[in-house]
């Protein structure tokens, strides 16, 4: 996994966890591949992610953080954009509650 990005131009945010990668096609989402199925389906990265973001902070020791559901890296604090209708009633259908991260708390 790249830690540190080199390039940010090429870099996404996923839409329901708020990693930032620029292989989402090689690797998938690390949190969320088993729900969004981005891995190898260009189509569906851009449906899942997005360019638009703002702010990062970098999850070093998930097992010990607050917030050890997700995998090391960087995270955008703010995604803009939602995911697609059809994937957030497949979300709701596996019990996840999406939550656009745009929205203000």
């Amino acid at each position: 996994m790249e830690i540190v990005p080199t390039d940010t131009k090429r870099l996404r945010a996923c839409l329901l966890c708020s990693l930032t990668m620029a292989q989402f096609k090689m690797n998938g989402c690390e949190n969320c591949e088993s729900l969004l199925m981005m891995k190898g389906n260009t189509d569906r990265i851009f449906d899942c992610t997005s360019q638009n973001f703002d702010g990062c902070t970098a999850l070093m020791a998930p097992g010990h953080s607050w917030v050890d559901k997700f995998s090391k890296g960087i995270y955008a604090l703010k995604v803009y954009g939602r995911l697609p209708e059809d994937l957030i009633a497949h979300l709701e259908d596996q019990g996840v509650n999406y939550t656009p991260l745009e929205e203000d708390d």
